[in-house]
């Protein structure tokens, strides 16, 4: 069995940020947010990482983020395309959007033997993190049916600079994720934190300690599985909802893993503090923080020396 790998999704383009907000520097050394995540995960053990990307970016990736990489640690590069369909299945025509996480992550299929974990390119997590969650991943390498979710502290999760979709958690006594729900239009408060309306309005206020999902999954091989299957079903229903943005995401089938019973989620609580850039508002912020969590010793100047 493989050790723990790092799984990268990239392959997104930032729509509302307004660029390939993945390959935009965060610090006066050319550093992006996902060099940090990196360097968080090598210093927690792993040693391979498989980036997510349109082959499309393949070129200006490379040579932005996987170049260097590949200096510290074993880099394979998997592609999704949305070209990528069964025979049976027709593209609905006019559709541009991606399939969504399930999607991107089933490309990993035969890069990965072991169990892996998953994150974004655009979101800095925190080093406690990586470190649990290789923990978890080397604990229990050989029980294909646990599986691992890292949550953050809503209020640590929110921007100043608008609305955000969360997951948000359920957790029984024994730290099990037993549902995740996609809330919309999330928002701080001067109180905390609250979910108003498509329109901004008739806020409702939330606890701001309440586990939220940012994306930072451990899994073992066996979700594939249970993936190849999700898609399918999509491709045959899922679809017919809304046939140019309809997607299929990785909380939707992970909620579906824990209630048909087939694998357990246990929820790893990070205290550290979330940031990213969803908008272009947030970039001061996310400068600003790297800033400080260099000068306070947390990283070197120069990343990789």
């Amino acid at each position: 069995m493989d050790k723990p790998v790092l799984v990268i999704l990239a392959a997104g383009m930032g729509s509302r940020y307004g660029g390939l907000k993945q390959m935009d520097p965060v610090d006066d050394k050319g550093h992006k947010i996902i060099d940090f995540s990196i360097y968080d995960a090598k210093a927690a053990g792993f040693e391979k990482v498989v980036f997510i990307i349109k082959r499309e970016m393949d070129k200006d990736f490379k040579e932005c983020v996987g170049d260097a990489i590949a200096r510290h640690m074993e880099v394979e590069y998997v592609y999704q395309d949305i070209t990528d369909i069964p025979d049976y299945f027709t593209m609905p025509e006019g559709r541009v959007k991606p399939w969504g996480t399930t999607h991107a992550i089933l490309r990993c299929k035969d890069a990965i033997n072991g169990p892996f974990m998953v994150i974004n390119a655009d979101d800095y997590y925190g080093k406690q993190g990586y470190k649990i969650m290789y923990d978890f991943l080397t604990k229990t390498i050989d029980d294909d049916s646990r599986y691992a979710m890292v949550s953050y502290e809503l209020g640590n999760t929110l921007t100043e600079k608008g609305s955000v979709t969360r997951g948000v958690c359920k957790v029984d006594d024994n730290n099990m994720l037993t549902d995740i729900v996609e809330q919309k239009n999330l928002i701080k408060t001067p109180s905390g934190a609250a979910y108003t309306d498509a329109d901004g309005n008739n806020a409702v206020e939330m606890d701001v300690k309440t586990p939220v999902s940012m994306n930072m999954w451990g899994f073992k091989k066996g979700l594939f599985d249970h993936l190849d299957k999700a898609m399918e079903l999509f491709y045959k229903e899922g679809i017919k909802k809304d046939p140019m943005k309809a997607e299929c995401l990785i909380p939707t089938e992970v909620d579906v893993i824990i209630k048909s019973g087939k694998a357990t989620v246990e929820v790893l609580r990070s205290s550290d503090k979330w940031f990213g850039v969803t908008y272009k508002e947030d970039k001061p912020f996310v400068v600003d923080s790297i800033k400080k969590l260099k000068e306070a010793g947390e990283y070197p100047d120069v990343l990789w020396g």
